[in-house]
């Protein structure tokens, strides 16, 4: 299997041109979450090798003895920390504490949405290290790291923060990238998945988002900078990434990664259309299938019918909530009834949806709550998507944290930000939901990411391989089983709401429901092992159909 690696040799004619004169000896180590693919990092490091830099991609999650011993070997000029959630600062702090005390002296910097929109309490935070790359970071982390190698001053740099004795430094902001397509396709340094042996990718089209929902940090990170808040790449750029991922690596399922995938307005409806000509231009189509996250209210029949019929097969949307009060407080701009509208367009076309939801946000009442799961009841209750459902939470740069602090309902500490609900029964009924039915809705091996990964293999068969009469009675014990676990799931936090209300005490019959949980696992998984040991030879005849020369 060939190595993912640079993929875009095009020479183009910008700041990031290859100097004759760079100290190879200096490689540069680059450190974030890899399980699903990076690109952000995969963008530092492909601009960096582009201007003829050394670049080591490592995985946070390998141990701090590995990485240690990397980048002992490798003597960096730079450490790069690209750190996605505020969550793991803690973590990302010990891992450069240990690297410290085991005489690690190179330049330690950090970037992604927390560090940039919070540079000083970063700083602050985390004193191992040594400077914050703020924003979009390509032009930004190479300018540092050509200044740390020839020995100039580097705290001069546009888009970074530093120490200055006791204080902390913001130089000014490094305009956002103008032109995506001015940058080299990613590194891609990780193992693909695999959905029913067909490999996956990540890949972007766009960077920014429009919208401006409260809860938010996307649209600050964005905003927060100089330039255009949203750009798209060009339409032949974009496919041409897909064809020369598909044709030399094997990939046939685009996981697109852009926070809104450009379908809003007219001009950005005119560049999905012309995507779907591109794709057929590059004879894609049959060949690839691919994923968009977008809001609901961009979901219309005939235009989704023809992203369908190009490769469309994955739409993940974050409703979030199932009140117009809810949607209000979350800054949505949309309504409920434009959800509803969205979900049946996508069930009557045949696609598989996704979605995202608050149960429970800054505004919750037991009124909301029962309204909410009266939503999830009607837009899942025919079984083709496991509910889910989670706590807003007021995340560093998001408006709703400043209101909330301005309220005095702010609580907990920069890792695990929280609130005071209105009425304090709620935070009861939270933790009750959270302890009865966490292992339905919370973690990559909850019940739901089971069950609807099941349903990926269902749609991925439907779609890349040939037609076949089992999979509509897999797909009818399917439904079956979601069904069955979506209701555990709503009369259980029915249950417990009523009776935390009611004043009735705590409900107390979740013991009862991990023998449940553990059965409809049994089930799944058994249903599954037996329908793909029932079809082995035309499930290989699938997966030998997208095997090509080169993957």
């Amino acid at each position: 299997m060939k190595e993912l690696n640079v993929l875009n040799e095009t020479v183009v004619a910008t700041d990031l041109e290859p100097l004759a004169t760079q100290d190879m000896s200096k490689p540069v180590v680059l450190i974030g979450f890899q399980r699903q693919g990076n690109l952000g990092i995969g963008y530092l490091a492909a601009t960096l090798i582009r201007r003829g830099h050394s670049v080591r991609i490592l995985d946070f999650e390998e141990s701090p003895e590995t990485i240690l011993k990397v980048i002992q070997e490798d003597s960096p000029i730079i450490v790069g920390f690209s750190l996605i959630f505020q969550f793991y600062l803690p973590r990302f702090r010990a891992l450069m504490q240990y690297l410290r005390d085991n005489g690690i002296s190179s330049h330690f910097t950090i970037g992604g949405h927390f560090p940039s929109l919070s540079h000083e309490r970063t700083l602050e935070l985390i004193p191992e290290v040594d400077s914050v790359v703020r924003f979009e970071g390509e032009l930004t982390l190479l300018e540092l790291v050509e200044a740390l190698i020839h020995e100039r001053e580097w705290r001069t740099i546009h888009g970074i923060a530093y120490r200055q004795g006791r204080s902390v430094v913001g130089n000014p902001l490094r305009r956002l990238v103008e032109d995506l397509d001015t940058l080299p396709f990613p590194l891609r340094q990780f193992e693909p998945t695999t959905v029913m042996g067909q490999r996956t990718m990540p890949i972007l089209a766009s960077r920014g988002c429009s919208r401006t929902c409260s809860f938010c940090s996307i649209h600050m990170f964005y905003r927060a900078a100089p330039g255009r808040v949203v750009r798209i790449r060009k339409v032949t750029e974009v496919v041409r990434e897909m064809k020369e991922l598909h044709d030399e690596y094997g990939i046939t399922i685009f996981l697109f990664q852009d926070d809104d995938f450009p379908l809003y307005g007219p001009s950005w409806r005119r560049w999905a259309l012309s995507l779907v000509e591109e794709l057929q231009r590059q004879q894609l189509i049959g060949k690839i299938i691919w994923k968009i996250s977008c809001r609901a209210d961009v979901v219309e029949p005939d235009l989704f019918a023809t992203l369908r019929d190009a490769g469309l097969y994955l739409v993940y949307m974050g409703l979030e909530s199932g009140t117009e009060d809810g949607l209000d407080v979350l800054n949505k701009e949309i309504t409920v009834e434009q959800n509803l509208r969205a979900i049946e367009i996508l069930k009557t076309l045949g696609l598989m949806w996704e979605f995202g939801f608050m149960l429970f946000d800054p505004s919750s009442t037991f009124e909301s709550i029962a309204e909410n799961v009266r939503f999830l009841r009607q837009i899942a209750e025919d079984g083709d998507v496991a509910a889910v459902f989670c706590k807003m939470l007021p995340y560093d740069g998001t408006p709703i944290k400043e209101t909330l602090m301005a309220q005095g309902r702010f609580n907990g500490d920069v890792c695990n930000p929280d609130y005071d609900f209105i009425d304090q029964r709620i935070a009861v009924c939270y933790e009750t939901i959270g302890k009865t039915v966490g292992e339905w809705v919370r973690g990559a091996d909850c019940m739901a990411s089971l069950i609807n990964h099941a349903w990926h293999e269902v749609f991925v068969m439907e779609r890349l391989f040939q037609s076949h009469d089992a999979i509509d009675s897999y797909k009818a014990s399917l439904t079956t089983l979601t069904k069955f676990s979506n209701n555990i799931l709503f009369t259980a936090v029915e249950e417990i709401c009523t009776s935390i209300q009611r004043n009735a005490g705590t409900y107390s019959a979740y013991e009862e429901l991990g023998p449940i949980r553990e059965q409809i696992v049994s089930n799944l998984i058994q249903r599954r092992n037996q329908f793909v040991a029932d079809n082995q030879s035309w499930l290989l005849k699938g997966v030998s159909k997208h095997i090509l020369v080169g993957a």
